[in-house]
């Protein structure tokens, strides 16, 4: 950049479907496929073709993976959907530096932001547009779409936290967002039989 330039932003926002566009963005779509082990209803998940998009997510990562000091932007987008009576959702994880902490921000559509302690206490968060979270070190978390649209949520976060998928993949959450009587309700893991 020239001094005094006046430049156009590398990235953009797409106000249509809340994409981001430019360089460097980067794009990860996961589908039902690569997600079924997430859910309680395996069978439930055979059922469902395994190339069915559950969500996808876009990325501004304009400085690299673990420089201290910087930022990462992103939007995710889940899918309407359920696996049996439980909603797509994302895959959850902790922060691999887990005192790092980040903001969530509804933009399109409704979900809850699923979030554990290091005790193993869940809780949620209704996610619309205009709903602010802050979650903070040592949390997990993981978002739900629980409407009939798509739920769109940006992100910001430490270029230097990076992320702990390992732990949720082995030990899950505490509780399960499930529908019952066309509500969400977070139900004990140890209440539901497998």
């Amino acid at each position: 950049m020239n001094p005094l330039e006046i430049v156009k932003s590398p990235v953009e926002i797409d106000p249509d479907n809340f994409e981001l566009k430019g360089s460097p963005v980067v794009f990860l779509n996961r589908t039902l496929g690569e997600l079924a082990d997430i859910f309680l209803d395996k069978n439930g998940a055979t059922l469902i073709p395994s190339a069915t998009p559950v969500y996808t997510v876009h990325s501004w990562l304009p400085v690299r993976e673990w420089t201290p000091g910087g930022l990462f932007f992103g939007t995710s987008t889940i899918m309407p959907g359920k696996v049996g009576n439980e909603y797509f959702m994302t895959k959850g994880h902790f922060h691999e530096l887990a005192d790092r902490s980040e903001f969530y921000w509804g933009i399109q559509g409704k979900g809850v932001l699923i979030l554990m302690d290091r005790d193993r206490n869940t809780w949620g968060e209704e996610v619309y547009p205009g709903s602010l979270h802050y979650i903070g070190s040592e949390i997990a978390h993981r978002l739900a779409n629980t409407g009939d649209d798509n739920l769109v949520v940006g992100a910001c976060w430490p270029s230097d936290s990076g992320h702990n998928y390992e732990e949720i993949a082995i030990n899950g959450f505490s509780a399960r967002l499930v529908e019952i009587d066309g509500k969400p309700v977070l139900v004990p893991q140890k209440n539901i039989l497998n």
